[in-house]
């Protein structure tokens, strides 16, 4: 049956869209997104992760930018504790806070300054992080004198420093320690300006002498602790060499043996010679061997390292390590020498060996291929005579010397030095020394006499001395106490 042209018309006005109806062409696709795009929590969110974004961005930016900035505008010193800086700033920061306190304090109304700096002294820079330290000193009566001062603790400090602002960061790591001394490694962060940059060698030079001033006058002593060295106790006055007496012209001697020495590294140098040298000082106790050394080293503004061949955990590697490590200007001093191998046994690899050290370590450290160079040894021993030749041959001992018991010319230089304000005339010291002779304590003037049977030491004159430092009559009276029992 064939449809009339009415028909089809009729269908196909039927199937038209009605007037204001929206015919979509859009693939299935097109549909899925758009239902996306017309869900509120979708655009929502979309616009929530596009604010991050572009949060994030900025900040990542603004990082960058504050590190490009910081590089360019600012500059930043480190110190580690292990730098000797490290200390010579910490002392100097306290020195210096007291300082800008105490001037704020004490400044005077009628002063005139300007703004900026009125501003800058009506605010000083503070300190909230502190830590205590504690000092000891010995007073000539023999007591303890203690006391404590607040020294920059971990944390950030802000100083002024001849018109900069420097930012000092502490930081003390808790986590790790120091292998030679079992102390937390710290550093100081310094921060300023990158135009006032030059400020930090003005700081470090002030700071230097200031520590240097600290220690005027006085010796350091130090002792080994693992794998360091550190200083034993409070630094000592200096000790002048007319406070030791010895026979006349030895302490001449070796003064100026040890000057020569100290002026003549090139000459070493030049001759592919070893610059080191060691000296030998034996004699009885009490002859002045220790304090000799010390003296000398005042004379000569040096330190002193002390080492103890006997001491627990004493290795042979460890004493080869710390003569290499030796402090600059200081002498090693390694008392009693003797005493540390007299109950030596004999090691089938090492040689005798006596507490830890070996005797062979004991050479090796002053003579061997890794001993160091530019150090000035003294060996000081009560018994010469039970050192092996080995240690005392020239090399590792340039110069022996022997401060034996006191002579005439010792107790005539005591006397002077304990009543010559009051002996002025000479006359009580001749009573003493003629007391002496006839104790056969010391040799006639002008005479040497074979033997003296009641020989004593500088040391013990010394005491008698002290007993009697207001009476000279008692001084000549206990001359007797000086003979041997």
């Amino acid at each position: 049956m064939s449809a009339s042209p009415s028909d089809i018309q009729h269908v196909i006005q039927s199937s038209s869209p009605e007037k204001g109806a929206t015919v979509s062409t859009s693939s299935a696709p097109d549909g899925f997104f758009a239902q996306f795009a017309g869900n509120p929590f979708f655009t929502g969110g979309l616009g929530l992760a596009g604010f991050a974004a572009i949060l994030a961005g900025a900040q990542k930016g603004l990082r960058q930018g504050a590190s490009l900035l910081k590089r360019r505008l600012l500059v930043d010193v480190d110190i580690n504790v292990k730098d000797d800086t490290y200390q010579w700033f910490l002392y100097w920061m306290t020195i210096h806070h007291r300082r800008q306190f105490s001037t704020a304090v004490q400044s005077n109304p009628s002063e005139k300054v300007g703004i900026i700096e009125s501003l800058l002294r009506r605010f000083p820079t503070r300190m909230h992080h502190l830590s205590i330290a504690t000092s000891k000193t010995q007073l000539p009566n023999g007591a303890v004198q203690t006391q404590f001062a607040l020294i920059p603790g971990p944390g950030r400090h802000i100083l002024r420093y001849k018109n900069a602002f420097i930012l000092a960061n502490r930081v003390r790591e808790t986590k790790s320690i120091g292998l030679n001394n079992g102390n937390p490694w710290e550093t100081i962060t310094l921060t300023t300006l990158y135009s006032q940059r030059r400020i930090f060698e003005t700081l470090f030079l002030e700071a230097h002498e200031l520590a240097q001033k600290s220690v005027e006058g006085k010796t350091i002593v130090f002792t080994p602790r693992t794998a360091s060295w550190e200083k034993f106790g409070e630094p000592r006055r200096k000790r002048t060499l007319e406070s030791v007496v010895l026979d006349e012209g030895v302490k001449e001697h070796i003064v100026a043996d040890v000057k020569d020495f100290l002026r003549s590294e090139q000459w070493y140098h030049d001759r592919c010679i070893p610059y080191r040298r060691g000296y030998l000082l034996h004699g009885v106790p009490g002859s002045g061997k220790s304090s000799f050394i010390q003296a000398l080293a005042g004379h000569l503004d040096y330190n002193i390292a002390m080492v103890n061949l006997s001491e627990r955990g004493l290795t042979d590697d460890r004493l080869n390590y710390l003569i290499t490590i030796l402090p600059k200007r200081t002498f090693v001093v390694l008392e009693d020498v003797d005493a540390a191998f007299s109950g030596r046994t004999m090691s089938d690899e090492s040689g005798y060996r006596g507490a830890n050290v070996t005797f062979a370590g004991l050479l090796n450290a002053i003579d061997g291929i890794t001993s160091g160079e530019e150090r000035v040894l003294f060996l000081t021993t009560n018994h010469v005579a039970r050192l092996d030749a080995a240690l005392v041959r020239p090399g590792r001992v340039d110069m022996t010397i022997r401060l034996g018991e006191a002579t005439r010319y010792q107790a005539a230089q005591l006397w002077k030095r304990f009543y010559g304000d009051i002996d002025a005339d000479g006359v009580n010291q001749t009573r003493f020394l003629q007391a002496l002779e006839e104790l056969g304590i010391v040799q006639a003037e002008g005479q040497e006499p074979p033997e003296l049977v009641n020989m004593t030491s500088t040391a013990a004159l010394q005491g008698l001395f002290l007993k009697n430092k207001h009476s000279m009559e008692g001084a000549i009276a206990g001359a007797s106490e000086l003979r041997r029992s």
